[in-house]
């Protein structure tokens, strides 16, 4: 069976099958094959492959090590996997049990299997789960040379969108002073940082923050990121003239637990920004106001945001114009639809840069 795969010179072959290894796109399903000096790595996702890699198809040989959960359930189950921890979504519980059973029987590396109990909810964007098998909800994910730690019963976190984060990392360039203004565990600040940018990080949630933190030190760019817990709305304000704009923001250095409290602070570090991200779909309209005061005198805007199929950018672009003219020039770079999410609505995401007149 033809399937996607990196070809690499010998020489080369280890070193790039551990890079992607570590973000978890070798296909462990099929050979790893040598042919006339070069090696086919089979990899899970071509599009996620980094561009300076060569991705190609090749007809590569199953693995007769592996024992997947098909083989065993006669069926292929729909799962997917987040570090150690593999997810269901299923409806019916004898069958969910079924699966799981399947899933720790085989060899994927897997010590916990989940079911979503409910949808994202709240503030803080955080779902149910029943847990079908093993023990335990936090696990370590990797994806594109980073590692997140995180609690998928504490924080949000979404695997599939791996491929979006890459894209929006790709463009950053060392020096740029970068904003997060819902940044969760850190899966775009801390790609951000190991580029050389300098990245904040905001968030509603302290757990995520925690986690931030410590994905910062795991990843080596504790120097290079600020964590602050709190509603961004209400814990930024443009700095007074003079003053460094992250001056007063706490830094990953300080106690995993320690958070800003909006109530008794505020960080100044408005009109700053080269780069911010906007990924808080439904409501990210309700923040722009703030994310034109947070923007330097030029800034890229990731604009996210899920509309109907029938006009999937024009809302957003209306609200960013709305928001951000005419003190700044608005200019719609890429219009890109993230994916699918539900029947007839596209999850959309808009590169926006913002020029001061």
């Amino acid at each position: 069976m033809t399937v996607p795969c990196v070809r690499v010179p010998r020489e080369a072959g280890e070193r790039t099958r551990q890079r992607l290894a570590d973000a978890d796109l070798v296909d462990e399903t099929r050979e790893i094959e040598f042919d006339d000096g070069a090696l086919y790595i089979p990899v899970t996702d071509p599009t996620a492959v980094p561009d300076d890699l060569d991705v190609t198809t090749r007809d590569l040989a199953v693995r007769e090590t592996q024992t997947m959960p098909a083989d065993l359930l006669g069926f292929d189950p729909t799962y997917e996997r987040l570090g150690d921890i593999v997810i269901v979504d299923e409806d019916d519980p004898g069958r969910a049990a079924e699966i799981a059973d399947a899933i720790m029987d085989s060899s994927l590396p897997v010590r916990t299997v989940v079911d979503r109990a409910s949808k994202v909810k709240g503030q803080q964007r955080v779902r149910d789960w029943t847990v079908l098998a093993g023990d335990g909800t936090e696990t370590v994910h990797r994806e594109h040379g980073c590692e997140f730690a995180l609690d998928i019963a504490t924080v949000y976190f979404s695997p599939r969108l791996a491929t979006e984060r890459h894209r929006v990392a790709d463009q950053v360039s060392a020096d740029e002073r970068t904003l997060d203004m819902f940044a969760g565990v850190g899966p775009f600040a801390v790609p951000f940082a190991a580029r050389d940018a300098t990245a904040v990080g905001v968030d509603v949630n302290p757990d995520a923050v925690a986690y931030l933190r410590e994905n910062a030190r795991r990843n080596g760019v504790a120097e290079r990121v600020t964590a602050v817990c709190g509603d961004v709305r209400e814990v930024a304000t443009v700095p007074p003239a003079g003053v460094d704009p992250v001056e007063r923001v706490p830094t990953v250095a300080q106690a995993p637990d320690e958070s800003l409290d909006a109530t008794d602070d505020r960080v100044a570090f408005g009109d700053w920004a080269d780069r911010l991200v906007m990924n808080l779909p439904h409501s990210a309209d309700e923040f722009l106001d703030t994310a034109v005061a947070l923007a330097g005198e030029e800034c890229v805007l990731h604009y996210y945001d899920i509309q109907h199929e029938d006009d999937p950018y024009g809302p957003g672009e209306r609200a960013i114009r709305a928001a951000a003219e005419p003190a700044y020039d608005v200019t719609v770079e890429t219009r890109h639809t993230v994916r699918s999410y539900a029947p007839h609505e596209l999850n959309v995401c808009l590169d926006v840069r913002l020029t001061r007149e």
